[in-house]
This record gives C-alpha cells, structure tokens and sequence, in this order.
C-alpha cells in the first residue's frame, strides 16, 4: 500500500472527528465526509467502504493510545494512586492537546449502540475502568488513600470529573483548557483522599 493512500485515509478519519466535533455524530455521512476532504463520495468509496468503516477508524484512532499509556505506568515504580492520577493527566494532555477527539467522550453512548463500534469502544471504557479500579484498590490496600469511598465509586468519580470538565468546556466556551479544569478538580480530589504520612 503506498504512502498517499495511508496518508489520504489519514486525512479521512481527521476530517470525520473533526465533523464530529463541530456538528455532532448524526452530522457524519459520506456526502458530508467527501466535501470535507475535497473529493467526490465515489472516490471516498475507494479508500472506505462506508460510513460505519469510517467509524471503526475514528473509534480506534480514540483509542490507539490506551495500551501503551497503561503499560507504561505499570512499570514505573511509584504508588498507585499517583498512576491512577497520573492516568487521568495524561488523557486530560490528551484532550487538550486534540480538542476534536475529546468529541468521542461525549458521544460514547452513541458509538455504544451502533453494531460496528460497540465492541472497540465497550473494550477501551472496560480497560480504562479495570486500570484505575485496580489502581485505586491496591492505593487503598497499600494505605496510600482513605477508604471512604470503593475503588468502583473512585472510578465513577473521576470519569464523571473529567466527562463534566469536556462538557462544560463545550456548554461554556470555556478559555481554560481540559486539563486545567481537570487538573484542579483532580488534585482537590487527590488531596482529600491521600493519606498523610
């Protein structure tokens, strides 16, 4: 497969998320996709064979990240609860740094329902619950972290700070960033659950 193709196919998933973001999920078709980019919905046929492919692209290139940021912080070697926030930093930074894929966030229960991106977008909340579930829970064992709250409730609770601060970045045309509301919300949250030594 040659170079213009990956990066013409590249282009494609952009453009998607980035319609997406602008004027919602339902707004995404071949004819709106293929005026994006400039290029006629039969030549967008060459390179996807539909909206729903485009779909499983946008939805993977959500997700492409998520491996390699859990492994990494499993391997450091610092507490649990600061992988666990160090977690939410990160996709925060990631959020920030690529307003239009924070645009997936609020369209989850969407991309849920539809047949062809279920299963990827199920397995990447699964998996990033299972981290900070895990994380939270040896945090707690380990002494780092009160025990008011579950590891299931911890979870809940940070998902839901960063899901709001999306939201209301988008509600408010905030000027602060994602990670700034994120990262002032989370360190208060730190900072009430860590335990002092």
């Amino acid at each position: 497969m040659n170079n213009n193709f990956v990066n013409r196919k590249d282009r494609i998933i952009a453009s998607a998320i980035e319609i997406i973001s602008e004027a919602g999920l339902s707004s995404l078709s071949t004819k709106t996709l293929a005026m994006k980019e400039n290029m006629s919905e039969s030549l967008l046929y060459r390179y996807f064979g539909g909206i729903d492919e485009v779909l499983v692209e946008v939805v993977e290139t959500f997700t492409k990240f998520d491996k390699g940021i859990i492994a990494t912080l499993e391997a450091k070697d610092i507490p649990h609860f600061d992988k666990a926030m160090e977690f939410t930093k990160t996709l925060s930074t990631y959020y920030a740094g690529y307003k239009e894929i924070s645009a997936i966030v609020l369209n989850y229960e969407e991309l849920l329902h539809n047949v062809n991106t279920r299963e990827a977008m199920a397995a990447c909340l699964l998996e990033r619950m299972a981290f900070m579930r895990r994380e939270f829970t040896m945090a707690i064992e380990e002494g780092e972290i009160v025990d008011t709250f579950t590891p299931e409730e911890l979870t809940n609770m940070v998902f839901g700070t960063m899901y709001r601060a999306l939201l209301n970045r988008r509600l408010e045309n905030e000027s602060k960033t994602h990670e700034q509301v994120s990262e002032t919300s989370l360190n208060k949250f730190a900072e009430v659950l860590r335990i002092k030594k």
